[in-house]
């Protein structure tokens, strides 16, 4: 049997544009899917913590540092620069390799640059 867990999420980013007229997908600075452990082209699930809208599309990776974090063609309706949101990406795996599994967690600052990557994440309020 396989279980879908969490591989890598990058959390409360603040999405920098929206653009409509584009082929898809979200564009994401490379430093952030490298640190997330999230591949450029890798389907992500996308989740805009301002209204609740919740999607499916794949990454391109930015420019790394610039902090981009870019929503692009049908998804730009979804999000408004300014919006937080949360990128969370999904790894198939047996039960033993699910037993050892510990996703990786990035935080971010306002600049959508990383302050904090771990492999726990408890569960709770945001302070």
């Amino acid at each position: 049997m396989l279980l879908t867990k969490l591989k890598g999420k990058i959390h409360r980013v603040t999405v920098t544009e929206a653009r409509v007229d584009y082929v898809g997908s979200i564009t994401v600075d490379a430093d952030l899917l490298k640190a997330a452990g999230i591949e450029e082209y890798e389907l992500v699930h996308v989740v805009n913590v301002n209204n609740g809208n919740r999607l499916e599309t794949y990454t391109i990776a930015g420019e790394a540092g610039s902090g981009v974090i870019c929503l692009n063609g049908a998804a730009a309706h979804y999000f408004a620069p300014g919006d937080k949101a949360i990128i969370m990406c999904y790894a198939q795996m047996d039960e033993q390799e699910a037993k050892n599994h510990e996703p990786k967690v990035v935080f971010v600052d306002e600049q959508n640059h990383a302050t904090r990557i771990t492999h726990y994440e408890r569960h709770g309020q945001i302070a």
